[in-house]
């Protein structure tokens, strides 16, 4: 190996000592910059509880496999403190809220409500809800068909109630 080699080996070294040092100060700063979290002290006074019957089956299941996404209670993991990962979780967080909340459900109208409560029975029929990509972490959030006869079977229910006869 001649003498050039070797000071251009050293260079590169140098250069990705450089760049492993510049991306771990760059990991360490996003660190302070964090999500708001989605966590309420009280319940919102929207809250489909508060306004509709949600037998305890029914609300437990809700809680276990949906809330996370779709009410302002998120419960957070640990792995949610390191970002990127806390951003990439609020996004989907935000986005679940945007298609259902759960918390505000009382903010919309009955149309909206009976459009909801039949996406909620179409999304569980078909398997796709919760996410895949939320059941390979939280394996506790899958529902078994038991559960998932319960809870579309609430959800029709309470859509014909709203609904009223003619809209069923």
């Amino acid at each position: 190996m001649s003498a050039d080699d070797v000071i251009l080996e050293q260079k590169v070294i140098q250069m990705i000592k450089r760049l492993l040092l510049i991306l771990l100060i760059l990991f360490v700063l996003i660190q302070f910059i964090r999500p708001a979290k989605n966590q309420s002290a009280v319940p919102s006074p929207g809250d489909i509880a508060l306004h509709f019957h949600v037998p305890d089956s029914v609300s437990k299941i809700l809680q276990r496999s949906c809330y996370d996404c779709h009410s302002d209670n998120t419960v957070y993991p640990w792995y949610d403190n390191i970002q990127p990962v806390g951003w990439w979780l609020q996004y989907h967080v935000n986005h679940g809220k945007h298609g259902l909340n759960f918390s505000e459900f009382t903010s919309y109208t009955p149309a909206q409500q009976v459009k909801k409560l039949k996406n909620i029975g179409n999304e569980i029929r078909e398997d796709g809800m919760p996410l895949d990509s939320y059941l390979w972490i939280h394996r506790y959030a899958t529902l078994s068909p038991e559960e998932k006869n319960l809870v579309v079977a609430w959800a029709d229910s309470l859509r014909v109630r709203i609904a009223g006869p003619a809209d069923r």
